[in-house]
This record gives C-alpha cells, sequence and structure tokens, in this order.
C-alpha cells in the first residue's frame, strides 16, 4: 500500500460526473450571458445609430432654414436700402 497509484492522483483522475455537469452548465450559461450580451449590445448599437442618422438630417433641416433666413434678410436688407435711399430728406435731395 506503500505504492502510490498514478491513477488515484486528484490531478490525474477524471473529474466527477456532477463536477463535469456543472462546468458544462457553467459553460452554456456564460455563453448564453454573452449571446444576450451581445444582442444588446447590437440593438443599443443600431439604435444609437439610428439616433445619429435622425440628428444628422434634423442638423441639415436647420442650416436650409438658417440659409433660407439668411437670403430672405438679404433681400429685405436690400429692399430697406431700396427704400432707404427713396426717404423724404433724400427724395428732396435728389429733386433740387
Amino acid at each position: 500500500m506503500s505504492e502510490a497509484n498514478p491513477s488515484s492522483s486528484p490531478s490525474a483522475s477524471p473529474p466527477p460526473a456532477n463536477e463535469a455537469q456543472a462546468a458544462q452548465d457553467l459553460t452554456i450559461f456564460v455563453q448564453s450571458l454573452l449571446q444576450q450580451m451581445q444582442t444588446r449590445f447590437s440593438t443599443m448599437s443600431n439604435a444609437i445609430i439610428g439616433r445619429i442618422d435622425e440628428m444628422g438630417s434634423r442638423i441639415d433641416d436647420l442650416e436650409k432654414s438658417i440659409a433660407e433666413l439668411m437670403t430672405q434678410a438679404g433681400i429685405e436688407e436690400e429692399a430697406d436700402k431700396k427704400q432707404g435711399g427713396a426717404t423724404p430728406a433724400a427724395a428732396a435731395t435728389a429733386a433740387q
């Protein structure tokens, strides 16, 4: 009995069935959890990209509106300048 049996050492013996099943269950659980995380990450990424695209289109619309307002303001300024040149004082000076 003083001989050491290599198959009875803890490192050489296969794990008991319940430990192997527990390890397999843990592996399946971790894989499932990682899959869920990946799905949620993908969903969130798509939502964020959608919101960024929406904000980009809103910014484009805002830039167009600002350009239109600037154009209208420029036209109004030119109209004011033309009308300003026809003020009573200017008309009196031009009539002399």
